[in-house]
């Protein structure tokens, strides 16, 4: 894996939206790191590579939100079960052609389709952030 060290939520979207230039319709992105690691704000730098205008939210209190049917931005931390994780229809969005970024995949991994890229956030300071890519 490649590393890239931001040291502000701007560099870190600034990566995003060059690392989504990467990206293929189909991809899905297992996006990892601890609550307030900035995944939000990668998802964000990802839409504006996209070339998405829609405001990126934090999907806290959803679990999957819908960004033009180009950006699927999962957060699957409340998931207890893949049974849960069936029923609400989130595998079906895998095969849609648009760009599925999954947090907390780990509590939906047998339903999700080979070949995932991986992004690592880590927090190392108030503002410096190390991603793995």
């Amino acid at each position: 894996m490649a590393k890239f060290i931001s040291t502000s939520r701007e560099e870190t979207e600034a990566f995003a939206a060059e690392y989504a230039k990467t990206l293929r319709g189909g991809d899905v992105v297992l996006l990892d790191g601890e609550m307030g690691a900035g995944k939000t704000v990668f998802c964000k730098g990802l839409a504006k590579g996209l070339g998405i205008v829609e405001e990126v939210t934090s999907t806290t209190y959803s679990y999957m939100n819908d960004y033009d049917g180009r950006l699927f931005h999962y957060d699957c931390y409340r998931i207890e079960s893949v049974v849960q994780a069936e029923n609400l229809g989130l595998a079906d969005y895998f095969d849609m052609g648009g760009i599925c970024v999954v947090e907390w995949s780990q509590n939906i991994a047998p339903l999700l389709p080979d070949g995932c890229k991986r992004v690592a956030i880590k927090k190392l300071s108030e503002t410096e952030r190390e991603i793995d890519y």
